[in-house]
């Protein structure tokens, strides 16, 4: 016989097919199918005008990591042109945005699953107390956006705008 009784922690029965493949639950997928629900219905209503949604639409995914001389960020930005990406420094704090425009819609293309996210996008970060603001520089390449922030014990933060090379 292959079906096996359990008791569960509040004293009820439970019975199930030991060999039957179970189903497992992940509770990590279920948060992210929620997330990605929750942006959908949000981004589409009300219905969208330049005035009406001024957050962020989604937040691209970000690696910080420290040498000895300087901070790094990376910031994954596939399918963004350089001249849509912003960086900015504004009393202590990075600010890298810009957009992600949609693509035309393929004639004959029928979508069985639409999961990349359009839209604007911003991440904001406090800099380090040895973060020297005035001398950060960043790079595009392949999708990744890469940050530099030189150390320096006796720096200052600044407000001003850094070029994306």
């Amino acid at each position: 016989m292959s079906i096996l009784t359990k008791w569960n922690p509040l004293g009820k029965s439970e019975q199930f097919d030991i060999f039957r493949p179970s189903l497992r639950w992940d509770p990590v997928r279920e948060m992210e199918d929620l997330m990605r629900g929750m942006q959908r219905a949000f981004t589409s209503w009300p219905a969208r005008t330049d005035e009406s949604m001024t957050l962020a639409e989604w937040a691209p995914s970000v690696d910080i990591g420290e040498t000895d001389k300087e901070y790094v960020v990376k910031a994954e930005l596939p399918e963004v042109r350089k001249e849509d990406i912003r960086v900015n420094v504004d009393e202590g704090t990075l600010s890298i945005s810009g957009e992600r425009k949609a693509e035309k819609e393929d004639k004959g293309v029928r979508y069985h699953r639409l999961e990349r996210s359009y839209g604007r996008f911003e991440r904001s970060f406090s800099l380090p107390d040895e973060a020297d603001a005035s001398k950060i520089t960043s790079e595009y390449k392949e999708g990744i956006l890469t940050v530099h922030l030189p150390k320096n014990p006796q720096a200052k933060h600044a407000t001003h705008a850094i070029p994306v090379s």
